[in-house]
């Protein structure tokens, strides 16, 4: 490996020590940068502001879907499957109800079971997982078994069992029943994470100081488990999202209650891909894909976050290859020269 001259020749002029004071051009050009807030470091991150930016879309879309739908989701016309055109965007389907309506008006649904899940989810985690963490004993045996029951049960089949002896089963109720069984591997990080934190001598100095425990807990060690909350939040949301579409695709909930998957239930018991019409099942598939893209990016950003070397390296990510070095994520940085990249 042939290190650039010239890379190491600037390491060791800003090693030096200074011995005259910068120009009023480079003090200009540095001082604003040096003493420049490091605010919103996330949103300097470009896959989690297209993550957010296609996850706002959504939001946007749940909001005002059934305001502005061409047509009632649900109201039947003589246009029998339809492909795409001026007057029906997505087509329509075998009664002649128009699949963009159903679309726009189905979004709000999945995003609202898709993030009460995960707040219930993650908030029953939490709660779990950081006070077996922190109390240790008895209670964290306890809470840890409880945990490990959940774990090994697999969630969807447990979900459609609880779904399916339900009398009813409407958006919230689906929600619940997903952050009932998938809240545990939240609670398994969050404590590993906590039994780390609670002999650090942070929380060692702010018990010696008498701090009372709730004390500790919220100002000492869920500041620290922030990161951490969030990517398991995102991951719970993006789980209850397909667990939703699951449950509606195989028919079991209100199919009356328009969502993607309702889409994808009755365009698979009409057979659409049997007669052709693509156009009643690919747009929700996109749908679907696009969300889960979104959060996928949101959680690479949160991870490129809380890492120091991932956050160093996306970020300057530019800069190092002008300077003959690429970077790889999750590795460290090699530098070349450039005849021997080209070679």
């Amino acid at each position: 490996m042939t290190i650039d001259t010239s890379i190491v020749e600037e390491s060791e002029e800003l090693s030096r020590p200074s011995q005259a004071p910068m120009t009023g051009a480079v003090a200009a050009s540095r001082g604003p940068r040096r003493g420049k807030p490091r605010k919103l470091l996330f949103l300097r991150n470009s896959k989690a502001v297209a993550g957010l930016v296609i996850l706002a879309f959504f939001f946007l879309i749940a909001i005002i879907g059934p305001w502005i739908a061409p047509y009632d989701p649900s109201a039947r016309s003589d246009d029998i499957l339809q492909p795409p055109s001026w007057e029906h965007w997505f087509g329509t389907t075998h009664l002649g109800q128009d699949v963009f309506s159903q679309i726009l008006v189905g979004t709000r649904g999945v995003i609202v079971v898709g993030f009460v899940a995960g707040i219930l989810a993650t908030a029953i985690g939490v709660v779990i997982g950081v006070t077996a963490g922190y109390v240790g004993g008895l209670g964290d045996e306890s809470l840890s078994v409880l945990a490990n029951v959940f774990l090994v049960i697999p969630q969807l089949p447990l979900i459609i069992i609880i779904a399916g002896q339900l009398p009813s089963v409407g958006g919230v109720t689906v929600a619940v029943v997903i952050a009932i069984t998938g809240w545990a591997w939240g609670a398994r990080v969050l404590r590993a994470q906590t039994l780390s934190l609670r002999r650090r001598d942070f929380v060692e100095a702010a018990r010696a100081n008498g701090e009372s425990t709730w004390r500790i807990i919220t100002a000492e060690i869920l500041p620290n488990l922030t990161a951490i909350i969030a990517s398991g939040f995102v991951g719970t949301v993006a789980f209850a999202v397909l667990s939703l579409i699951t449950l509606s695709f195989i028919g079991i909930g209100d199919t009356g209650e328009w969502n993607w998957g309702t889409v994808l239930y009755q365009a698979q018991s009409q057979l659409a891909l049997q007669r052709g019409a693509w156009w009643w099942f690919v747009p929700a598939g996109l749908c679907i894909a696009l969300l889960g893209m979104s959060l996928t990016l949101i959680n690479f950003g949160i991870d490129e976050f809380v890492n120091p070397r991932l956050r160093s390296t996306a970020q300057n990510a530019r800069s190092l290859r002008k300077r003959g070095i690429r970077p790889r994520i999750g590795f460290t940085p090699v530098v070349r020269e450039a005849k021997e990249d080209r070679a």
